[in-house]
């Protein structure tokens, strides 16, 4: 298998052993989920399939960020508990992916199960000499290192940018240097609070994906990643601080998926330009959902149309109204199955996959090994 690894900007062999250890960055769960979202999962799950076709057994964790500025700025426009909030959309995820045929994650784990190990966390990087305490918070000092921005490749100016845009303050006064984040804050009068040596607060959002990667997988993962506009600010700063504390490599690979868009524009929830899981499960059928995602090579970003949905489900059709063969599954000489398996193994090429499946369905031969192989039931 060859993966593209982000840090290293080439498409390299992926060689694990046999237990795969994988960390994808999970919801927020402050509203519902949208195609973006299940893009990024589907490409997991999808690598997760084969790899486990290929013999490794895989334990991917997939958090949940149940306490950061959104869900707790959602929850106070709502007039409800933040935690009250994230247990309804927590619920809602779990229920759309399962109908896209998501594979159970190895451990689920929320960010308030891990304060004690973010306090700990907290804590060798301030005895390391990589962080430091200023106007009630604790920041990581970036100086501290000499790799950082070695994921991300960019340059100051762009790293300024994104951290504006993504909630990292670089107008904060109380840093050092605008590109230092933070890892500990004062929480505001309605805001949860936990004690700690340095005040009461809330932890920011990047140590809380190091303390449950850490704590769950251990010091160095096999393969991390998520949406592509999470490499800077979140995994860039998360890697270095891992780093910082462990003396080891965070991660042997990086895995980052494109962002899909509509109207022009990258889909969010800033933005609105949304098309919701839940609202295409309603019209359409699940299994066409992930064919339409697959129709998208991961690292593409791309633009979501209306005519993408008719599309999947001629194409679902075409691949059960193939041949079935007797006693159904894989069996010797399964050539749409190979094919697959070529495909994925080349840096998760599905269109190729799905091209190579539409030639064997249309030849009058058995599809549904190849099928089950991407998650597709027939």
């Amino acid at each position: 298998m060859r993966l593209f690894d982000t840090a290293r900007r080439a498409v390299v062999p992926f060689e694990p052993g046999p237990v795969v250890t994988m960390y994808t960055c999970g919801i927020t769960p402050y509203d519902a989920a949208h195609l973006g979202h299940a893009a990024v999962y589907l490409t997991f799950d999808v690598l997760q399939r084969r790899l486990r076709d290929l013999g490794h057994e895989t334990r991917c964790v997939r958090n949940v960020t149940d306490v950061d500025d959104d869900i707790l700025r959602k929850a106070r426009e709502l007039g409800v508990h933040y935690l009250d909030l994230a247990a309804e959309e927590i619920a809602r995820f779990d229920v759309e992916m399962g109908m896209l045929g998501l594979l159970p994650v190895w451990s689920e784990p929320r960010a308030t199960s891990a304060i004690a190990d973010i306090l700990s966390l907290i804590g060798s990087a301030l005895e390391g000499g990589h962080a430091y305490q200023s106007g009630g918070a604790v920041y990581f000092d970036v100086h501290s290192v000499d790799d950082f921005g070695k994921l991300s490749h960019l340059d100051r100016p762009a790293m300024l940018d994104l951290a504006a845009e993504q909630g990292g303050h670089p107008e904060d006064p109380n840093k050092r240097d605008p590109l230092d984040f933070v890892l500990w804050q004062p929480s505001l009068s309605d805001e949860p609070s936990w004690e700690s040596r340095w005040g009461p607060g809330r932890p920011g959002w990047h140590i809380e994906c190091s303390a449950l990667a850490l704590r769950d997988l251990g010091r160095t993962i096999d393969i991390h990643g998520g949406g592509r506009d999470l490499v800077f600010p979140h995994h860039e700063c998360e890697t270095v601080q891992s780093e910082a504390v462990t003396g080891v490599p965070f991660v042997r690979h990086w895995v980052h998926v494109g962002l899909v868009g509509m109207g022009g524009q990258k889909m969010s929830k800033s933005l609105g330009n949304l098309v919701f899981v839940g609202d295409l499960v309603k019209e359409w059928e699940p299994m066409g959902v992930r064919l339409a995602l697959f129709d998208h090579h991961y690292r593409e970003d791309w633009e979501w149309h209306d005519a993408a949905m008719p599309a999947a489900s001629a194409r679902l059709a075409r691949w059960r109204a193939a041949p079935r063969r007797r006693g159904g599954g894989e069996a010797p000489g399964d050539e749409a199955l190979d094919a697959c398996r070529r495909c994925l193994d080349d840096d998760l090429d599905t269109p190729g996959a799905l091209a190579a499946i539409d030639a064997a369905a249309a030849e009058g031969r058995p599809v549904e090994g190849a099928a089950a192989l991407l998650g597709v039931a027939l």
